[in-house]
């Protein structure tokens, strides 16, 4: 009945596509937009860690939009259409649901000031588009750190050092599947691994929406 609701309000004032302003489909992101979001090469882009690490697509154009759009300008709606790339992606990886989806944490308190963790609403949809199991308990953020992006790849790791901190009682017995937006260096994906390892947990795969470098 909520949906039903929620549709009738989106065709009554006829909801705009983020990306082209466009309301014929009632959409946050229409076919057609979606549609000029390319996907890579499926094959491993990088290994961390003696970890596979793959990224779906190229930072650029409807893809950097429909990412700073959820990540931080409140449009949490389009927490489905990054799931729904990133799982069309991984279908062509693993089609087995036998995995636990561990998107990456922020700290509480930038959590409480933005609201929302955009991954957790991102691994939610890609769970219930996979059948995979989402897992939010497992790991935490510990540490407030800098942003990512104003930093050089070894300020990155000094950054991260000691920056999670993992709740074994939470872990299932299944293969971990981490999520992020975005992989520069891999440096979040690296020290989130090596937490892992600290506590005898190894078996993990990496997926990103995207990097801004094709490797």
């Amino acid at each position: 009945m909520k949906d039903f609701f929620y549709n009738l309000l989106d065709w009554i004032y006829k909801k705009k596509c983020y990306f082209c302003g466009q309301s014929k489909e009632c959409v946050k992101m229409c076919s057609k937009c979606y549609d000029t979001i390319d996907f890579l090469p499926v094959k491993v882009n990088r290994v961390l860690q003696s970890k596979n690490v793959y990224c779906a697509g190229v930072y650029n154009k409807n893809l950097q939009k429909l990412i700073r759009g959820l990540k931080y300008h409140n449009q949490k709606e389009l927490a489905k259409y990054l799931a729904k790339f990133m799982y069309e992606y991984w279908q062509n990886i693993e089609d087995k649901n036998n995995f636990q989806v561990v998107p990456v944490p922020i700290y509480p308190k930038r959590e409480k000031q933005r609201k929302y963790n955009h991954m957790n609403l991102v691994a939610e949809e890609f769970c219930r588009l996979s059948g995979c199991t989402l897992n939010t308990e497992l790991i935490k953020r510990i540490k407030d750190t800098k942003p990512q992006y104003k930093l050089k790849k070894n300020e990155r790791e000094v950054n991260l050092n000691n920056a999670f901190r993992v709740s074994k009682e939470n872990f299932l017995p299944m293969k971990i599947l981490l999520i992020d937006d975005i992989c520069t260096t891999g440096s979040t994906f690296e020290a989130m691994i090596k937490e892992f390892e600290k506590n005898d947990i190894f078996d993990i795969t990496c997926l990103a929406a995207t990097t801004p470098f094709e490797e």
